[in-house]
């Protein structure tokens, strides 16, 4: 794992990213809002894994003090909330499911929680909306926790995200 970049950074890169597709029911806005509420998300997990909180604490905690809020010179105020809480609660509800899809595609001697804490939030983020949210194309939730993957790693790990998410998608979408 590299050094993890900065929050503008990160923002500054996906949003770079995002001109290259784009969720076509969405404007350009209300995508940005996605972005940055997927990352969120995956922060979320990271948060609750190594604080040991509960989700509607999580959730309530960034709801109240961090979107809105000025972190590192960086709004987050344009994260689309709604769809940040359904990510973060969808992942811990479903988390023996969206766990098991992951699995699948993991190599035989790989185990999850051999994996850095960040990426497994990355991929269960990842494989909630492939399983749950069928209206976003598949192409759109693998381009942007790969885009996620390669602000906190290197390549090697953005690789390896594309291609678990590339299959959980095969395996929950057919």
């Amino acid at each position: 794992m590299t050094e993890p970049n900065s929050l503008k950074s990160v923002l500054e890169q996906l949003a770079e990213a995002e001109k290259q597709r784009a969720e076509p029911q969405l404007s350009s806005r209300q995508r940005r809002a996605r972005t940055v509420a997927r990352l969120a998300a995956v922060q979320a997990l990271y948060q609750m894994e190594l604080a040991g909180e509960g989700v509607e604490t999580v959730i309530a905690e960034f709801s109240n003090h961090r979107f809105d809020s000025d972190i590192e010179g960086e709004m987050l105020a344009e994260a689309d909330e709604e769809y940040f809480a359904a990510i973060v609660r969808g992942v811990v509800e479903g988390q023996r499911d969206i766990d098991a899809a992951v699995r699948a595609r993991l190599a035989a001697n790989w185990r999850l929680e051999r994996l850095d804490s960040t990426l497994r939030a990355l991929l269960r983020c990842g494989a909630w909306e492939l399983k749950e949210s069928a209206e976003v194309p598949r192409e759109i939730v693998i381009d942007e926790y790969v885009e996620l993957a390669k602000a906190f790693f290197d390549e090697a790990e953005a690789k390896f995200v594309n291609a678990a998410l590339d299959g959980v998608a095969r395996d929950v979408r057919g």
